[in-house]
C-alpha cells in the first residue's frame, strides 16, 4: 500500500476530467460526502487511501473524515472488496498494526442512517451506504472512477 499521500493527490483527484467511470452492474453501495466537499468524482485509489487514513486532507486543506460501517455489514464487505481490493480480514490486520503505532481507524457506524447522519453533521466526511438510502440536504453522492 502506498504511504505518504499528500493533500495534492486528494486535491487533484476530485472532479478530474478524463477518467472513465467504473463499469459494471449496479453497485451494492454508494459513496457519500458532506455537501461542502468539492468535486463529483473520486478515483478508486484515492478512496482507498482515504479509508486507510493515508490521505488526511481534502484539496482545500480540510481534514478528511471517513466513516465505516460495521465489520458484519454486507455493505462494508462489498466496499472493502471493491475499493480496498483485499479480504476484510486483511483490513483488520492492517488496522491492528496501525493502531499499535497510534493511528486509529475511521469511526464505525452500525446502520446506513447512522452513516448518513455522521456525514451530514461532519464537515469533510465521507462514507458509504446502501444504494436505496435517501440522502438529506447536506449529503450528496460522488462517483467512483478508475
Amino acid at each position: 500500500m502506498r504511504r505518504g499521500l499528500t493533500a495534492a493527490l486528494v486535491a487533484g483527484a476530485l472532479g478530474v476530467a478524463g477518467f472513465v467511470p467504473v463499469a459494471g452492474a449496479e453497485s451494492a453501495y454508494r459513496v457519500i460526502v458532506h455537501s461542502q466537499v468539492k468535486g463529483s468524482q473520486i478515483p478508486r485509489a484515492t478512496l482507498s487511501s482515504i479509508f486507510l487514513k493515508q490521505a488526511p486532507r481534502w484539496g482545500d486543506g480540510q481534514p478528511v473524515q471517513p466513516v465505516d460501517q460495521s465489520m458484519r455489514s454486507r455493505i462494508r464487505q462489498s466496499f472493502v472488496a471493491d475499493v480496498l481490493q483485499q479480504p476484510l480480514v486483511e483490513v483488520q490486520i492492517f488496522w491492528s498494526r496501525r493502531m499499535a503505532t497510534g493511528v486509529t481507524p475511521p469511526p464505525v457506524k452500525q446502520t446506513d442512517q447512522d452513516v448518513v447522519a455522521y456525514v451530514a453533521a461532519t464537515p469533510g466526511a465521507i462514507g458509504y451506504v446502501s444504494p436505496s438510502v435517501p440522502l438529506p440536504e447536506g449529503v450528496r453522492e460522488i462517483a467512483i472512477v478508475q
